[in-house]
């Protein structure tokens, strides 16, 4: 069975990751897997870049115009959506046409336009959606947020994001309506990677009818371990204190909710916490971020060696989200099995990975206080790092993920 994964990148994001994780876990079993990127980092000779050059800039700027004009000609939440008009002629592309299955992940930016996808799946080929935010289920935006206009049928119109051109039959609306019809046409499976997003789907106008799986994302369990094999004083980190770690691809994106972790964390400083230490990884695009924050902390930017990040997290006592919403935090995941107690806020699939109490903690939402209440319970160290890391080997092991997505391939 060939099968063929279309996702933006090969490296930039976390469906990205995630996506390279899933192309391993089915080449492991035996499976004869490709991918196609637009954007390509890593050398795995089993991907392969979709267009070049102008070629793959022409439907990104094409797209963004569109929505630029109908956001008032500001920047503002330009990118926080997608419309899917522009994109690659992939349904040509011989990896495509030699597939028996053509997996989905995430294809924004310009990559496939929604027409392109209906090309492909009238291919008579098996077509796998895997879903890493809320795009599928609303009109045009990655996170609903507070926002319920995608439950509503028509759904969508006088979108929140759109600061321009806003109203009933906005591009909003007529975003849903080309996707309504693309759904309504075609035989596609979705996937979700949370039971969270898989609620969500659910509750859409849109996807209510759709078939939808939950099947979460692979994850290397064997690359992760407990006990450290490093020093601090190699890591450029303090020997006697408890370490909180938080990272993101961007920490300051107004989703990851940097400043409720430095609340959380300016709050146990008041308390009177002294042996605690956090440490982010990721970039910062304002310097000032972390200036309100009276915890002693460090800062390492983006770290791009992953034995690094290993380490990091088997040194560390609490692994940190305050995202607003998250599909599936990895961060978390990646945490908990190097033994870390996990504490987020519970809107997105944190349920799925932690068990409250137990594994970790999931604070009310937004409340700095209560995310404050799960550090320091993960700090007092009444916990099992093996419990920890067993949770993610009996769930997120590749090889159960990769069965359960051949079982779909198969159906």
């Amino acid at each position: 069975m060939k099968i063929v994964i279309i996702n933006h990148s090969d490296s930039r994001g976390g469906a990205s990751v995630v996506s390279m994780r899933l192309l391993e876990a089915l080449v492991a079993v035996g499976e004869d897997v490709s991918m196609l990127v637009v954007h390509k980092a890593g050398d795995n000779d089993r991907v392969h870049v979709a267009a070049s050059g102008l070629r793959k800039k022409i439907p990104f700027l094409a797209e963004h115009t569109r929505i630029f004009a109908s956001n008032g000609f500001t920047r503002q939440d330009l990118f926080a959506v997608s419309i899917a008009t522009d994109g690659l002629p992939l349904s040509k592309h011989p990896l495509v046409r030699q597939a028996d299955v053509v997996m989905f992940n995430w294809v924004n930016q310009g990559m496939l336009s929604l027409r392109e996808i209906s090309r492909i799946c009238a291919m008579g080929k098996r077509v796998i959606w895997t879903m890493h935010d809320m795009w599928n289920a609303t009109g045009i935006c990655h996170h609903a947020g507070d926002c319920r206009r995608f439950i509503l049928t028509p759904g969508c119109g006088d979108c929140p994001l759109l600061h321009g051109r806003r109203g009933e039959h906005d591009l909003s609306r007529r975003t849903w309506k080309r996707k309504k019809a693309l759904y309504d046409s075609s035989d596609i499976r979705f996937v979700a990677v949370s039971s969270w997003l898989a609620t969500k789907c659910a509750e859409s106008s849109l996807m209510s009818h759709c078939s939808v799986d939950v099947i979460p994302n692979a994850f290397p369990v064997d690359e992760f371990y407990i006990e450290p094999r490093m020093s601090r004083a190699e890591l450029g980190l303090p020997e006697d204190k408890k370490l909180i770690v938080m990272g993101a691809a961007r920490l300051d994106d107004p989703v990851k909710g940097l400043p409720l972790a430095i609340e959380a964390l300016n709050g146990l400083a008041d308390g009177g916490c002294k042996d605690a230490h956090a440490v982010f990884f990721g970039a910062i695009r304002d310097s000032a971020a972390l200036d309100a924050l009276k915890m002693p902390y460090t800062a390492l930017g983006m770290v791009a060696d992953a034995s690094i990040l290993r380490e990091l997290y088997a040194q560390s006592t609490v692994v940190l989200s305050s995202s607003l919403y998250e599909t599936l935090p990895g961060t978390l995941i990646e945490g908990q099995a190097a033994g870390c107690w996990a504490v987020s806020f519970g809107e997105g699939g944190q349920a799925d990975i932690i068990e409250h109490g137990k594994t970790g903690y999931i604070a009310r939402y937004r409340d700095a206080a209560d995310l404050a209440a799960g550090i320091r319970l993960g700090l007092g160290g009444d916990f099992s790092p093996e419990r920890q890391r067993q949770s993610v080997v009996d769930r997120f092991s590749a090889p159960a993920v990769a069965a359960r997505y051949m079982a779909l391939c198969r159906l």
